[in-house]
């Protein structure tokens, strides 16, 4: 395909180039970065274009038509990232710089993260909790929710809080799904991970539930209108993704009369060679009475991890749904399917 034809398309229709379910990512210049992404495993496996046309190179793939997909160049000399400078879309990938991306012609970001004129807002509040269960001498700060409604609520606990908040934006999400009556009203505790010390806190840390019982529960009873949970056994939840999706469920059934509601966003249940506890806790120990949604992306590396652990609860009769989503292993795809779980562990009552 002619140079001149191929960027006036991009300057038309954007970038990357999409043609049914063939994705077409163009470089113009005498050489070219590589591209990492999602669907090839990102630096581990970083991709090396085509040249098509004089200054022009291309790398082109196939992807379903509702994928959400991140890439990024990548210098093959230095490392380092480049920007794509046809693609102003970019979102921070929370760990070592940005992400382009775009979605394919039946995929779209989730309107439920927009801020809608006349929906009430819930309260947003900070505060700083002692941390010495976890860090010596030192404190941690969390975000409490309480949902616009005077009528006592459950509580959602939210490990990587700070993520949910800002990159998922679940306050706005859930102001929309009450206001919509989608969901019941509920109120969540947005909790901080512990930076470089995260792996270990969300790797099945009972230091994190002494925390989290010591500290965090109440503090949220003090400060927010929720259901007695002795009268209502089990009417909490507990979410995260990633090692949070693992610690979510490990939280569940080490405190199931507490937290029997759990959203887990691409659980690492799985890891290396081994299993986690929580593969020997669902096998091996008595069922706990809970409602558990799963998802994940087709596009992940822990995607088998999920499916696995779907598998077993399961078979161990587990109340379970559980769904894949087109996309990787990030905070926007998590984002965007998020509603499903929140619709299905707290629908509206009535």
């Amino acid at each position: 395909m002619a140079k001149d034809s191929l960027l006036q398309r991009i300057q038309i229709e954007g970038h990357p180039l999409i043609d049914g379910e063939t994705v077409t990512i163009l470089w113009e210049g005498k050489t070219a970065p590589h591209l990492i992404d999602d669907l090839h495993g990102w630096e581990g496996n970083s991709q090396t274009p085509q040249r098509i046309a004089s200054g022009i190179w291309a790398w082109s793939f196939n992807l379903p038509r509702d994928a959400y997909l991140e890439y990024a160049f990548l210098d093959p000399e230095t490392d380092k990232r480049i920007p794509d400078p046809r693609n102003k879309r970019r979102v921070w990938n929370g760990v070592n710089g940005y992400n382009h991306f775009f979605y394919m012609p039946e995929a779209a970001p989730t309107p439920l993260v927009d801020r809608k004129k006349g929906v009430p807002r819930g309260r947003l509040t900070k505060y700083l909790l002692p941390a010495w269960m976890m860090t010596q001498g030192g404190k941690r700060a969390l975000h409490l929710y309480q949902p616009p409604t005077d009528a006592p609520v459950p509580l959602l606990v939210v490990y990587d809080g700070n993520d949910y908040l800002q990159r998922g934006k679940l306050a706005t999400m859930v102001d929309n799904l009450i206001a919509e009556k989608r969901i019941r009203p509920l109120a969540i505790a947005f909790l901080r991970n512990g930076g470089p010390r995260r792996f270990v806190e969300y790797a099945c840390s009972e230091a994190v539930l002494a925390w989290l019982n010591h500290d965090v529960l109440p503090l949220a009873r003090e400060q927010l209108n929720l259901l007695d949970i002795q009268k209502n056994p089990g009417a909490y939840g507990v979410l995260g993704a990633s090692m949070g999706g693992l610690m979510a469920l490990y939280t569940a059934l080490r405190m199931p009369d507490i937290f029997g509601n759990v959203l887990s966003q691409s659980g690492a249940f799985h890891f290396e060679q081994f299993d986690t506890v929580t593969v020997d806790m669902v096998e091996h120990f008595p069922k706990r009475d809970l409602r558990i949604w799963m998802d994940a992306g087709k596009l992940e590396w822990l995607l088998v991890s999920s499916q696995k652990m779907h598998k077993l609860l399961k078979a161990r009769g587990y109340d379970v749904s559980y769904r894949e989503f087109t996309g990787g292993h990030c905070y926007t795809a998590w984002r965007d399917d998020l509603w499903r779980g929140l619709e299905k562990l707290f629908a509206a009552e009535g």
